[in-house]
């Protein structure tokens, strides 16, 4: 039984750990906070802050684990795959370096123009405030966006958070406190999610997910970390076409093999933010890990042995035939507590009767939680953080299908301050996405 650490306490990182112990790994986990659904599945644990690369390296020496792979973006950021690699680790995750193309939005804009990568849109990228403000009028609508790693919560864009040049300048103003800003065109379309498992040479696509990042129902009030994900049947969205889609593996293998040329060869999943656009895919960012919460419906869907596809990512040769996922719709939606994108309301109890969600053919991943150690048989207690707190996710035939399963089981998610969106996964929700498209592409 392999030994595998895995470095991340959310409920990506949950996710993980499930398809980690699914295929016959034995779990070791370093992780911030006691998430109860990792926890229950680790042999062994540490809790450290997932950016302490040498603890992260030192618990790896002393378990004696063989292979590690590493969840969040500020860990990567930080170095810790450098860290255990130096521990004799073998690791499917990239490097810092790698990880470039994630925590400098700038690194990823000017390698894809230097490369001449497809899906490229117009930026500029400022160190002060000279020539922003024309900047702006020149390219409007635009987005603005700050150098580093925003947790998907630092992008705005004209219409839906800022609506003159003044408040696009502002915003920019606020962003150069961070050392820089990025003006970009902004793109009209749907933006959809494409993750691929990556050997270093080439990408092995996942289903496509769509994200919503908006607080509330009808995509109302801030951005978050994500409020909850779809997929559909056979791996496509419905607005997403199979030659879309194939467009999007052309954008990530042109990245893999631009990042291979600049040295900084790309180990572990990437996870590229795509609007579809009437010309096709256009990148909006790049990830160096899975999204969260599409981890979950992609995880959810994986059929082959994870630690498997771990192994040879790591080992740099990651045949196409090793990866399978199962044809279904899901749905994944989050609880997060009240006032979460605002003010969460943290220290707040929540109870998870895991027995009742199971009966309703649907999972739940625990996020940024405490557990309190209640536990009533099946019934997980714990309290919130000010952070996203349990991710529900069902599969389905048909997204309808996925979709009430899941609305079901999220009854049993119990807490005097808890909220979700609803309307995600929705077959109202969906047709105002199809529509979108119908009106981009002129039809």
């Amino acid at each position: 039984m392999t030994k595998v650490l895995l470095v991340g306490g959310g409920a990506r990182e949950h996710a993980m750990a499930e398809a980690i112990v699914r295929s016959g790994g034995a779990l070791h986990a370093a992780l911030p906070n006691r998430n109860p659904g990792i926890l229950s599945l680790a042999k062994e644990h540490v809790l450290v802050k997932d950016t302490d690369a040498p603890a992260i390296a030192e618990a790896a020496r002393k378990w004696g684990v063989e292979l590690a792979v590493v969840g969040p973006d500020a860990a990567l950021a930080s170095g810790v795959t450098d860290a255990l690699q130096r521990a004799g680790v073998a690791v499917a995750s990239p490097t810092k370096a790698a990880a470039e193309i994630e925590w400098s939005k700038a690194f990823m804009r000017d390698l894809l123009e230097k490369h001449q990568v497809p899906g490229r849109v117009k930026y500029r990228t400022f160190r002060s405030e000279a020539g922003v403000r024309d900047a702006i009028q020149e390219m409007w609508p635009v987005a603005v966006k700050p150098i580093g790693l925003t947790g998907g919560k630092g992008v705005k864009v004209s219409g839906d958070h800022v609506r003159t040049v003044d408040e696009a300048f502002a915003y920019a103003k606020e962003c150069l406190s961070g050392g820089a800003v990025i003006i970009e065109e902004k793109v009209e379309g749907e933006e959809f999610s494409l993750q691929a498992f990556c050997d270093g040479n080439h990408a092995v696509p996942m289903p496509a997910v769509q994200d919503h990042k908006r607080a509330f129902e009808g995509d109302q009030g801030p951005n978050t970390g994500g409020m909850g994900s779809y997929s559909g049947e056979k791996g496509l969205l419905p607005f997403v076409t199979r030659e879309e889609y194939d467009q999007g593996v052309v954008i990530l293998n042109a990245i893999l093999q631009a990042l291979r040329k600049e040295g900084r060869p790309f180990v572990g999943t990437i996870y590229g933010q795509l609007m579809l656009s009437k010309t096709g895919p256009r990148v909006i960012e790049i990830n160096a890990r899975f999204g969260d919460p599409e981890a979950m419906n992609v995880l959810t869907l994986l059929e082959s042995r994870y630690v498997e596809i771990l192994q040879a990512m790591a080992a740099g040769e990651l045949p196409a035939s090793l990866v399978r996922f199962a044809h279904d719709a899901t749905v994944c939606k989050y609880v997060v507590p009240e006032g979460y994108g605002v003010k969460s309301m943290a220290n707040e109890p929540l109870a998870v009767d895991e027995a009742a969600i199971a009966k309703e053919g649907a999972r739940v991943y625990y996020a940024a939680v405490n557990q309190t150690g209640g536990q009533r048989g099946k019934v997980v207690e714990a309290t919130t953080t000010t952070s996203r707190s349990v991710g529900v996710v069902a599969t389905g035939a048909t997204l309808a299908e996925a979709n009430a399963k899941a609305d079901r089981a999220l009854a049993h998610v119990t807490g005097p301050h808890l909220y979700h969106r609803r309307d995600v996964g929705s077959a109202a929700l969906i047709a105002k996405r199809v529509e979108t498209m119908r009106r981009v592409r002129g039809g």
